[in-house]
């Protein structure tokens, strides 16, 4: 199959070429052509093919000077809410948003986290109520909103009913994010940058039909959001010696007069992890390829966020007091910036972030210990209890 797959790419370019077609042209004609996720069903940018083939799809038109979807400027919506929507979606709501999902025309964020509900998501206090004439009425905050100042849509989770166990009452949705009721308020961060944002809904509108699942099983859709989330940070594709180990490693190359004997032991132990987080990443790949992503990515997740901040910390002291500067990113465009171009100082920074973003290293380790060792769990003394009963 991979022999066809090629030969349809060839296709697609000879009636496409990439030098005299408009790029967001060209990105259309490629999901229409079933070229952006060959594994999605045929007419919503697939095939129906083998998950594997995506990567020679892109070898292809990478070689062919093909222009990307950007996708690190559209990261929330391909890795969370397009596998959401391919799920727990209508026909119709996949024809709606998928495309301009993908070809980058539309920029969507995560509505989720609550300044009461972090880790404990499941407590949030946003409500949405259902009016006579079929449409919600959303009322609430939330924060930590990658990309909300640039996002069209957001995939959002709110409380429908607070008569029943926290878990059960929560319902799933798309939001508009230019309705009237939506306010976005920069976070500032550590580094100067604001790439989060608190969001501020009131009386937001929600017609019925951009319910994603059914009333009250917005839970469960949720984690078909969460894990897919876990797996884009943790389970990325990356060459040995790509990505943060290959920086340092270039670094100690090029810089012999930093190495002491410590630091080289210590970089021989990263290199070791970063290796095995690859590998580990590769077997998450092909257990992604084969169904539904699990909670096994949790542990991607953790290993990376632990394995970051570990080499920017060791970038930094093995640079000295070159490893301290960095530029003032506090007027520069967060969704613009390259973690890996940047400078040490700034990753060491940014890197402090990876423990929380995604899911805390605490929580994933609470769910590695109980859905995949079945370890036994936490004492929970509202999991039955109604949540308009619980103390907040």
């Amino acid at each position: 199959m991979s022999s066809e797959i090629r030969e349809r790419v060839r296709e697609f370019l000879a009636a496409h070429p990439p030098a005299e077609v408009d790029r967001l042209d060209f990105l259309r004609a490629q999901f229409d052509a079933g070229l952006a996720w060959v594994h999605f069903p045929v007419g919503l940018g697939g095939l129906g093919a083998p998950r594997a083939l995506q990567a020679v799809v892109d070898a292809e038109l990478a070689a062919a000077g093909a222009p990307d979807n950007d996708p690190r400027r559209i990261g929330i919506g391909l890795g969370m809410a397009a596998p959401t929507i391919l799920r727990y979606g209508t026909a119709e709501q996949q024809h709606r948003w998928l495309r301009p999902l993908w070809t980058g025309e539309e920029v969507w964020c995560q509505l989720f986290s609550e300044p009461g509900a972090g880790s404990d998501l499941a407590a949030l206090a946003t409500r949405a109520v259902l009016d006579e004439d079929g449409v919600w009425t959303v009322d609430g905050q939330k924060v930590w909103t990658s990309s909300a100042h640039t996002a069209r849509w957001a995939i959002l989770i709110a409380r429908t009913d607070p008569s029943v166990p926290k878990h059960q009452g929560i319902s799933y949705f798309v939001c508009d994010m230019t309705d009237p009721g939506v306010e976005v308020r920069p976070l500032r961060q550590i580094t100067g940058e604001a790439e989060f944002n608190e969001v501020f809904l009131t009386g937001v509108r929600i017609p019925d039909t951009d319910r994603l699942g059914a009333v009250g099983e917005g839970w469960r859709v949720a984690q078909t959001t969460l894990n897919n989330e876990r797996v884009a940070i943790g389970g990325q594709a990356t060459p040995r010696e790509g990505g943060l180990i290959g920086i340092v490693a270039e670094t100690w190359r090029a810089r012999p007069e930093l190495r002491t004997a410590e630091l080289h032991q210590r970089l021989l132990q990263h290199w070791v992890d970063a290796e095995v987080l690859r590998l580990t990443g590769e077997r998450l790949r092909q257990q992604l390829a084969a169904g539904q992503p699990g909670p096994e990515g949790a542990g991607g997740k953790l290993g990376f966020a632990r394995l970051a901040q570990q080499l920017t910390g060791f970038e930094v002291e093995l640079l000295a007091e070159e490893g301290l500067g960095y530029d003032d990113w506090t007027l520069r465009r967060p969704e613009l910036v390259d973690f890996n171009g940047r400078e040490a100082g700034y990753r060491y920074l940014r890197a402090k972030g990876n423990s929380i973003e995604g899911g805390t290293s605490e929580i994933l380790r609470n769910i590695i210990a109980e859905r995949v060792l079945g370890l036994p769990p936490e004492p929970r003394t509202d999991k039955d209890v109604p949540w308009k009963e619980l103390s907040r």
